[in-house]
Parts: structure tokens; C-alpha cells; sequence
């Protein structure tokens, strides 16, 4: 792969807030970003994180509610009625293998890109969650107490636009919408970020 191959396919994967529900997301499908993601780097190949494939329609109804979605846009519901992702990739952290902690943290972080850079190539989107209570997915999703819902990647078939801008020094970075939906994600420059 050439650079600018990678560097347009780092571009192109963004966070997905709204789905296309017709296409179903089928569980070979998310076994298959799973099986990229278990290659990725662990802290000390301890490799304590687990995974639980939602994609049947009960599910989703349980877990959709209990995620909070692009909070930088206030007074925004997402994903908006209609537009709902058709699969999630619960990440876990099995406290029967290690104690959970930063180095993990990490992990979670990795598995993450991982999964959502494999989505893009397979013609999928997704949007890497973090605001949710792992107490109510534990639940909903009838975990064992040793498996810690760490992140959630939600997965399926964009059907939003979103364009990449660069701003300049001091401007804000703070993603926002225009009055046709269009989701513009504000980038600091190269020059700007260097040390």
C-alpha cells in the first residue's frame, strides 16, 4: 500500500453518527473485525480483552438506549430515528486474566482504531463509544461480573457525510453540523501539532 493509499483511508475513516438500516450487519462480518483486532499489540501480551457481538434486533433495542452519542453537538439526538448503527462490538476487560489498568486502557484504544479501520475497508462505518454505563451494558447484555464493558464500536453502513477541514492556530476544533446534516470534524495542521 502507498502512503497516500493509508493516509486516504485514515481520512476516510470517521466516526459514523448515522446508519443506513437497511443493510444488516452480519456477525461473520464483526467475527471478521474482531479477528484484525486480536492481532493488535496487548501490554504484556496479556491479552485480556473480550468481545461481545451484537447484531440481532432485541439487542440492539437494549443497548442502543444506553449510549450517548456526539456530545459536542448539544441539543442533537444521534443517531436520529431511522439511522441507528445494526451492529456494536462490546470490548471487555476480563478481570480474570489481568487487574484492569492504563496499560489496558491503551489496548482498548488500539483494538478500537483497529476495528474501525477494518470496517472502512470491508465498506462499513463506525463510531468508537465511550459514553455509557458499563454497570447497565454488563446488565442489559447479561455479562459476567468479570467482563468489564470497557468501549463499544458501533458498526454499520454510513449514511451521513463528513468532511475533514483544517483550521488555524487558536481556532476552535469543536466538531459541528451545517443546516443539511453535514458533519464537518475541524483538524489542527501539521505544523501545529509538531513539537
Amino acid at each position: 500500500m502507498e502512503l497516500n493509499d493509508w493516509k486516504n483511508l485514515l481520512k476516510s475513516s470517521r466516526s459514523t453518527r448515522g446508519y443506513d438500516e437497511g443493510r444488516k450487519v452480519h456477525r461473520e462480518e464483526l467475527e471478521q473485525l474482531v479477528d484484525c483486532a486480536r492481532f493488535t499489540p496487548s501490554t504484556m501480551n496479556m491479552q485480556p480483552l473480550r468481545y461481545r457481538l451484537v447484531h440481532e434486533p432485541e439487542e440492539l433495542q437494549k443497548l442502543q438506549p444506553l449510549t450517548k452519542w456526539a456530545g459536542a453537538l448539544k441539543g442533537m439526538h444521534l443517531p436520529k430515528e431511522g439511522h441507528c448503527p445494526q451492529a456494536f462490538i462490546v470490548i471487555c476487560h476480563d478481570t480474570d486474566i489481568a487487574a484492569a489498568g492504563p496499560g489496558f486502557a491503551r489496548d482498548v484504544g488500539i483494538v478500537c482504531q483497529t476495528i474501525m479501520l477494518t470496517a472502512n475497508v470491508m465498506g462499513l462505518g463506525g463510531c468508537i463509544l465511550g459514553a455509557f454505563s458499563a454497570e447497565a451494558v454488563q446488565k442489559a447484555l447479561e455479562l459476567e461480573e468479570h467482563l468489564i464493558p470497557m468501549a463499544m464500536v458501533a458498526v454499520g453502513k454510513p449514511d451521513e457525510t463528513i468532511v475533514l477541514t483544517e483550521v488555524e492556530r487558536g481556532e476552535s476544533v469543536v466538531y459541528y453540523r451545517d443546516e443539511n446534516g453535514v458533519h464537518y470534524v475541524p483538524k489542527r495542521k501539521l505544523e501545529d501539532v509538531l513539537i
